[in-house]
């Protein structure tokens, strides 16, 4: 294994929480670097980014989730899952990585300088080309997208597809992705998001302020529902008679089941008509999901969509500006 200073003695700044609450409960802290096991890596973080799941972690909601996460102070007291930096130091068995490696992919607890996370499995080679910064804002958003376009809507070349909530984290993504696999886009986004989401690409772009692309007429294949600002009813009415409508995230709902009101609704609709309506899925974090986009990245075909970036000691902040849901592309966090 490749020698590095003691861990335990040498401090580190990382982002930590020990009750649910607004950002305000966010704490900025030195503790000790990780230690690196057999089978590790240690990894200097050098960028994060943030995801809508930072903050429902944060806050514990809805309610439902906190049989996992904790009933009244949370099991974990980290936050970010999205990370781009170099390797350190690895484990004796570590073969595939080796100090100096720049990668990108996935950790848990990432808001922090350093991590330690198995050598398989969460990150592989950062895409070249790629900013630290562009490198980090992709992991969850662009796998979320391909999973559910590729996977679950079975896209292919000429079909119609519609992703609702375009200027987003996940959506810039989706539009290009869907671009990729030979479809036509339509985007809807709110107003300051138009001009983005069709310089990445999209055939079509409605701005959800004017228009309700639920009233136009057209029918899609595929729609990827990223905001549920729209009711079930509503958007299969502009779905293909054997179209596949998928619910991602969205309609934050009350305080005790929120998305999950959605998603039920989702679900037994599904048992009753001949479209398919898909709810409740996670993606699936995998190295081979970021070896594809990876090459998408390289060809040029997607890019990330980079809203503003933070420091570290502005989580909080970066926190809540995506909590309020008008985040152009991806929101990052830079280590000083």
């Amino acid at each position: 294994m490749t020698e590095i200073p003691d861990h335990r003695s040498v401090a580190m700044k990382a982002i930590r929480y020990y009750s649910y609450g607004p950002p305000a409960v966010i704490q900025l802290q030195d503790v000790d670097k990780p230690e690196v096991g057999d089978g590790e890596v240690l990894v200097r973080v050098r960028a994060a980014s943030v995801n809508a799941g930072d903050w429902h972690l944060l806050r514990g909601l809805p309610y439902i989730f906190r049989a996992q996460a904790g009933l009244t102070r949370p099991k974990s007291h980290v936050l970010g899952n999205d990370l781009a930096g170099e390797v350190v130091a690895v484990g004796r068995s570590v073969t595939a990585l080796r100090p100096g490696d720049e990668v990108y992919g996935f950790c848990r607890g990432s808001f922090a300088e350093y991590v330690a996370l198995p050598a398989e499995g969460f990150v592989v080679r950062k895409p070249a080309g790629l900013t630290f910064e562009e490198a980090a804002a992709v992991p969850v958003a662009a796998v979320t997208a391909l999973q559910a376009l590729r996977d679950k809507g079975r896209v292919r070349a000429g079909q119609k597809v519609l992703v609702n909530g375009a200027g987003g984290g996940v959506g810039p993504f989706a539009v290009q992705i869907a671009k990729a696999l030979g479809a036509e886009v339509t985007a809807v986004c709110g107003a300051g998001n138009v001009e983005m989401v069709r310089s990445i690409g999209a055939d079509h772009v409605v701005d959800y302020t004017k228009e309700d692309f639920t009233r136009s007429g057209e029918r899609y294949d595929v729609i990827l529902d990223n905001v549920a600002n729209r009711s079930l009813r509503d958007c299969r009415r502009v779905l293909a008679p054997r179209g596949i409508y998928l619910h991602n995230s969205g309609d934050k709902g009350g305080r005790w089941v929120g998305v999950m009101t959605r998603i039920v609704h989702v679900m037994l609709s599904s048992l009753f008509v001949r479209q398919s309506l898909v709810a409740g899925y996670v993606a699936d974090e995998n190295t081979d999901d970021l070896a594809v986009l990876r090459d998408l990245l390289e060809a040029g075909k997607i890019r990330p969509v980079v809203d503003r970036t933070h420091p570290l000691s502005e989580v909080p902040e970066a926190i809540a500006y995506i909590e309020r849901g008008h985040a152009r592309g991806k929101v990052v966090i830079t280590m000083e």
